[in-house]
């Protein structure tokens, strides 16, 4: 493990002598074709660090800190800035001829010659995109969600992008949020484990090897939880839920490596994290020994101004920088402040060093001094038969089938003569490729009206009706022309649900209901009396409960991307099974938010047998009479759909929980076994779940949390055991010293296909 600051400075210089000729020279050597590099070694890396920041000006060492907005043109200003060494990164420049020129004068120009980074949001595919992040969840599948990245990395990377801000981990239990589309849900284990998949997808092997990039854990910390889901807002998070749920992906992501972290918008307990030294210093470099670099969110110093945290920009730069946040995005307080407060005293030239050497170090790893341009040639052409078959298993494996009344789907297109595809959602390239899609190509995108097409040919007719102009639609105008569709099909597969501008940054939403006159339509097509399936396209978790009753069957697809009218159809026409399972929560309604599964006890748990609906209450009834539990009169205290939950074509069961031991030691492991049997007709994939309880704790343990899962595939008939391993470290938790403890006891532990599973046994952890 490399070493920080004081201590890099100090050991760095033992070995200067050794290296410093080596790496002066092959720091100033000239560009060579694409090819890999063996990896600089750690010491060298180090050597170089310290030689670098040792030749250079206040003024380049505030350069690397800053990073720029690329303004559309490689205009005079800055030319000139990039060869007085006055920026060290630039945002969004995703022309490959634009990037080598910016290379070029940055390391041949400049009178050191350090390259840039050159930034981009790469959230969910490039060209090709993949369903947005929530839905890669529903995957459930890290292989899967690695292997999409990687094709994302391989076409950024081949116009010049060797810094990904991605992926974006925060715990996200508010679905108004605008920002869950870009998270992987609720839970931290999943979210850390798909955490890891995006940065080894990124990152690969070695991160100076040709395609690989360099990831951006966000948003550090606690983003998730903004204040009534409305971005930006104030986020109040006590230190043992921090520790215990929004932290662990940050850490998986930094055990795995991850070149940098992003600071959030937010404050926390009324410390903005671009200012929270206990974030940035206490947690992330003393704690977890992380080193390598964070940047700023867009104008987040200067924005600890308009928090009332700052009394001006140059009191912004100093806490920043007093933070540890080593590069400020696009604002200006350290450009403008720094060096005075340097000189003035009011931060150190150390400080400033360790920061700088963060930065160089990463673009050391990169490999950026050796090879700092880009032959796009040398990358695979972007939406290739690869990259497109990865989204459409993506794609795929994202769908959710939440209900299916009378085995409505899969429909039998021998039996139809005509279907009617009816909604805003169904042939529209460009809205189901979701938020945050830059450089998304709607031209590859195969909608699900094609993609029915396609599959059907010439048997059965398509009725195809828009109906809804867009999803906020309420003009009814087109419900005639719908219904008169649907009385003349054998059946009617409804496309709805949320543009895709609905969702992602500052989209928030206090209504997740099914915008516009989706609901009205769907009632309407009721009438005709023909079996209604609905897909709903969406960046959140909605509010379905209001159509269950006029829809046979639904799937809840998200955004799913570049490929998802054939993943659909795959799905429709009975092709493969959805496998899908929810990351999240889906509430009845959203007064019920925040609702998730790995909720407390309390000290009135409801059940079935003690909550009340409001309407059972009697006139003038007794307060204490009735219904003394925690749950809600009107909604009472279970969701819509839990998470975890997903129905499939096949039908599984569980049965036979087995351990292999009642008593585990804290040198011993524990395997978790039961029998999953496919008892339905078709051959289907199932994500089968661990959850783990903690009866007893130090501080008050979830009800449930999840510890494993694997996806398998049965044919029918088929049953096959699924075996899971626990260990103590499995079991720990942060206590309340905030001390991270592995505490004896009671556990119950449970394996199934949802959170809701009831297939249950005890084992007793004990302190050998």
């Amino acid at each position: 493990m490399t070493r920080r600051g004081n201590d890099l400075v100090d050991s760095a210089r033992a070995r200067l002598t050794h290296h410093l000729l080596w790496g002066f020279l092959f720091m100033n050597a000239p560009f060579a074709a694409l090819a890999q590099q063996p990896p600089l070694a750690d010491d060298v890396i180090e050597a170089r660090v310290v030689e670098l920041v040792s030749r250079m000006t206040i003024e380049e060492k505030i350069g690397q800190m800053v990073q720029t907005h690329y303004p559309g043109e490689v205009s005079g200003d800055l030319r000139g800035a990039i060869e007085a060494g006055r920026v060290g990164s630039l945002l969004n420049v995703v022309d490959v001829d634009v990037a080598n020129e910016l290379q070029r004068i940055a390391t041949e120009e400049s009178r050191l010659g350090i390259p840039l980074l050159l930034a981009r949001d790469v959230i969910h595919g490039f060209r090709t995109v993949l369903p947005i992040p929530l839905g890669q969840a529903a995957t459930w599948n890290p292989e899967l969600v690695e292997r999409g990245t990687r094709n994302a990395a391989l076409e950024a990377a081949s116009t010049g992008v060797n810094w990904v801000l991605a992926p974006m981990i925060d715990i996200s239990r508010d679905p108004r949020w605008g920002r869950i589309a870009e998270s992987f849900g609720e839970d931290p284990y999943l979210t850390s484990r798909l955490a890891v998949a995006m940065v080894e997808g990124f990152q690969g092997d070695e991160l100076s090897a040709p395609g690989t990039i360099a990831a951006c854990a966000k948003h550090f910390a606690g983003y998730g939880a903004s204040e009534a889901g409305r971005d930006y807002n104030t986020t109040n998070i006590p230190e043992n839920e921090l520790r215990n749920v929004y932290l662990p992906p940050f850490k998986a992501a930094v055990d795995a490596g991850v070149a940098t972290l992003m600071t959030s918008f937010s404050d926390l307990d009324g410390v903005p994290a671009s200012g929270n030294r206990f974030l940035m210093q206490s947690v992330l470099r003393d704690e977890w020994d992380f080193d390598g670099f964070v940047v700023s969110d867009w104008d987040s110093i200067d924005q600890l101004t308009d928090h009332g945290f700052a009394a001006d920009f140059r009191d912004a730069a100093l806490k920043a920088v007093t933070a540890g946040v080593n590069m400020e995005m696009v604002s200006r307080t350290y450009a403008d402040h720094l060096a005075e407060l340097v000189e003035q005293g009011e931060t150190g030239m150390e400080r400033i060093d360790q920061l700088v050497g963060e930065i160089l170090r990463i673009k050391l790893r990169l490999g950026l001094f050796e090879n700092p341009y880009t032959e796009p040639g040398e990358f695979p052409e972007p939406g290739n038969d690869d990259h497109l078959a990865v989204a459409r298993e993506a794609a795929l494996q994202s769908l959710v089938l939440l209900q299916n009344e009378d085995n409505a789907l899969p429909l039998d297109v021998g039996a139809l003569d005509s279907i009617a595809v009816i909604g805003p959602l169904s042939d529209d390239p460009y809205e189901q490729l979701g938020t945050w899609i830059f450089d998304g190509d709607p031209e590859l995108s195969r909608t699900p009206l094609q993609a029915i097409r396609a599959f059907v040919g010439d048997r059965a007719d398509i009725n195809y009706v828009r109906a809804l102009e867009t999803s906020r639609s309420r003009d009814t105008g087109g419900f005639g022309e719908a219904l008169a569709a649907a009385r003349a099909s054998d059946a009617v597969v409804l496309f709805l649900g949320e543009e895709s501008i609905l969702s992602g940054e500052a989209h928030s939403r206090a209504d997740i209901d099914l915008p516009g006159a989706q609901v009205e339509l769907v009632r309407a097509l009721r009438a005709a009396g023909k079996p209604v399936i609905a897909f709903i396209l969406a960046g959140r978790p909605l509010t379905v409960e209001n159509i269950l009753e006029d829809v046979d069957a639904l799937v809840f697809a998200w955004h799913p991307g570049t490929m998802g009218g054939p993943a659909i159809a795959d799905v429709l026409f009975g092709v493969e099974s959805p496998s899908g399972k929810l990351p999240v929560t889906f509430p009845r309604v959203v007064g019920q938010i925040p609702i998730y599964y790995a909720h407390k006890n309390t000290g009135k748990p409801a059940t079935p047998d003690t909550y009340v609906q409001m309407d059972d209450l009697p006139v003038r009834g007794a307060q204490a009479a009735f219904g003394m539990t925690s749950h809600h009169l009107d909604a009472g205290y279970t969701p819509l759909f839990p998470f975890g939950f997903g129905l499939s074509y096949g039908r599984f069961t569980y049965s036979d929980i087995e351990l292999s031991r009642s008593t585990l030691g804290m040198s011993d492991s524990l395997t978790v076994q039961a029998v999953v049997t496919n008892s339905g007709d078709m051959e289907a994939d199932e994500v089968v779940q661990l959850y783990v309880r903690d009866l007893v704790g130090d501080v008050t343990r979830p009800v449930k949390e999840l510890k494993g899962f694997r996806r398998i595939r049965l044919q029918p008939g088929e049953s096959r055991t699924a075996s899971f391993e626990l260990h103590p470290a499995n079991l720990a938790f942060y206590g309340q010293d905030m001390k991270w403890m592995i505490e004896p006891g009671e556990f119950h532990v449970w394996v199934g296909g949802s959170s809701d599973t009831e297939l249950r046994a005890s084992f007793t952890l004990v302190d050998e």
